[in-house]
């Protein structure tokens, strides 16, 4: 192997780590805090606040993204799991873009990096891009198809019958009767356990793989009992059913993930940045200033779908294509496609279907494509938008005692203690993935 090829290689490895330590604990911490909300979070306080669409929670929800993970992958499951705790569509969505693109980091970035102006013209883009979004996905998202979509969430939610000890509370079994505890003669006979109607079970039968007839009725085998009942209540319990949640997201997109960020990788460490620069039309064409900017706009999206690189990264190549020459909507059309790139597609196609997720990105298309055409309208409109925007020099170094690192090293061992804690207790219920 020349000298050249290993230069490139041990270049994009580079990239890949660097981008992986970047994006590590805040996907974790995306992905931790989706499976607790997933298991501790009422159904009806979800539907409560998110059960409609209209301003009030529309700003709730986009509060709620702004304070959580600013990974799209982590807000993608924590979207997925309002539309479990029946958030309308259009609430999830609005969650989805305010978790990517109105968080405190990237205003930090963009400021550090291309100035105010990119600034206000992501929090206003944010906005509108919301606004759109509650609109759209609340007025033309087919109702036959939101019923697919959420057809297919009940079908892979576990939370029916993952961790409910096959529908027996055996915390609370009494220890005065005969039946290991169990008051049999209570029991209505239309009353079904794990699908078994109790009332015709012979002494013999078995209840959820546990033989009745062979059980001893003495104190010592109610104190047998009685440890796994204590185990399975209190704090650890929630956490270890959490985890569960937490094990499963992981074996269902955990592959789009890691696909994503390769390519992103790979893409950055070998394209040039005069590369993305060639896609762009020159103001010297003559093109009609309306549709220099729609072509600018769908360009930028473009680049996003195909060349999404995660957190600093996407603001770095934002900086390179508005230096190349797109126009200031288009830089604002590829920061919000975030929500749009292929890797994110995989994950949408995991969570809900096929045709839910065509019509899901169509309407985040247009969402986007509107936004970023009123981006350019208002800031050129006023002349906020200056010429002379510099890049700034941005040391992404990932090592060193930055927030980073000392947050990954707490990330790192507790996602791998989580994760192995999921697995276990799926492994327990039958499902391991």
């Amino acid at each position: 192997m020349e000298s050249g090829d290993s230069n490139i290689i041990i270049h994009v490895i580079s990239v890949l780590f660097n981008m992986s330590w970047q994006i590590f604990w805040p996907l974790a911490f995306g992905l931790i805090l989706s499976s607790f909300i997933r298991h501790l979070l009422p159904v009806d306080t979800v539907v409560k606040h998110l059960g409609k669409t209209d301003a009030k929670s529309l700003t709730f929800t986009t509060i709620l993204g702004m304070v959580s993970s600013s990974c799209s992958y982590a807000a993608a499951s924590l979207s997925h799991t309002l539309l479990a705790k029946k958030a309308t569509l259009a609430n999830a969505m609005a969650f989805l873009v305010s978790s990517t693109n109105l968080i405190v980091e990237m205003f930090i970035v963009l400021v550090a990096l291309m100035g105010w102006t990119f600034l206000w013209g992501e929090v206003i883009g944010g906005l509108i891009l919301i606004a759109t979004v509650g609109f759209l996905f609340s007025c033309f998202y087919p109702k036959e198809v939101e019923q697919e979509l959420r057809q297919h969430i009940e079908s892979a939610e576990p939370a029916k019958h993952a961790h409910s000890d096959c529908g027996m509370d055996m915390s609370n079994m009494k220890h005065e009767t005969s039946d290991c505890g169990m008051d049999m003669s209570n029991m209505k006979p239309e009353t079904s356990d794990c699908g078994m109607d109790m009332s015709n079970m012979k002494s013999e039968t078995s209840d959820c793989g546990m033989d009745m007839s062979n059980m001893k009725h003495d104190h010592s085998m109610h104190h047998h009992m009685d440890m796994p009942a204590q185990e399975e209540t209190g704090l650890m319990s929630k956490i270890t059913k959490s985890a569960g949640f937490f094990q499963m997201d992981l074996a269902m997109i955990g592959k789009e993930i890691l696909i994503g960020v390769v390519v992103s990788s790979i893409l950055i460490a070998l394209v040039p940045q005069e590369g993305w620069k060639a896609l762009f039309i020159s103001n010297d064409v003559g093109l009609p200033t309306w549709l220099h900017s729609l072509l600018d706009v769908i360009i930028g999206i473009f680049v996003a779908m195909i060349a999404y690189v995660c957190s600093v990264g996407n603001l770095i190549l934002a900086a390179a294509l508005w230096h190349g020459g797109i126009s200031f909507g288009g830089v604002i059309g590829f920061i919000l496609a975030d929500v749009l790139t292929i890797p994110m597609i995989g994950v949408y196609k995991k969570y809900y279907g096929k045709r839910p997720t065509k019509w899901m990105v169509g309407l985040l298309f247009l969402s986007i494509l509107f936004t970023g055409l009123c981006v350019d309208a208002i800031f050129n409109g006023f002349g906020w938008v200056s010429t002379d925007q510099t890049v700034r020099t941005l040391n992404q170094s990932g090592f060193g005692m930055n927030m980073t690192t000392v947050m990954n090293l707490i990330f790192i061992p507790l996602s791998i203690w989580y994760y192995r804690l999921g697995k276990k207790a799926n492994a327990g219920m039958g499902m391991s993935m």
